[in-house]
């Protein structure tokens, strides 16, 4: 069996507020636009997800709810407080126990997504900005096993960002 883990970090957000606290903060004029892009493109490439584990920050929510609405579904989201600027064992706590789904996608904060990026792929994308994991980057990563308790490595079948998908 094939399992799909998607790993996206919320998009772009805004710090012109200074009374927000930060798990307050909303995504910027940029982050709206390039959620909805990313949604279109997950659809577009065959990769909607079963189920989404989100943060609930408010920059992770609304850029969960922009991608669905850009890749025109309905997918349920779980948000979870734990993964407010979470470790990547925390993530891949969560992540492992995972029932029957086939294609999960989880949106974080960096260093915690980007880090979990770099230790679940066996090879790391040829793409100059993978490193340093910019904001509303996306993974996708396979694995060949039967249940997500079991995953270590897999493969790399996508990376992007949204600079890619400008026309």
């Amino acid at each position: 069996m094939t399992l799909t883990l998607i790993l996206l970090r919320h998009a772009k957000s805004g710090w012109d507020d200074p009374t927000l606290a930060d798990h307050d903060r909303t995504l910027n004029a940029r982050g709206r636009r390039d959620a909805p892009a990313l949604g279109h493109w997950l659809a577009a490439q065959g990769h909607l997800p079963d189920l989404i584990l989100c943060s609930d920050a408010e920059r992770t929510t609304q850029t969960v709810d922009l991608m669905l609405t850009g890749a025109r579904a309905d997918v349920p989201v779980r948000h979870l407080p734990q993964f407010y600027n979470a470790s990547p064992d925390m993530l891949l706590r969560h992540i492992r126990k995972q029932g029957d789904t086939a294609t999960l996608l989880v949106c974080a904060h960096n260093p915690g997504i980007g880090e979990l990026a770099h230790h679940l792929v066996t090879t790391a994308p040829d793409h100059a900005r993978f490193a340093d994991y910019p904001t509303a980057a996306t993974t996708v990563i396979t694995f060949n096993v039967a249940s997500w308790a079991d995953i270590a490595q897999g493969d790399c079948t996508a990376f992007v960002i949204p600079a890619d998908l400008s026309d």
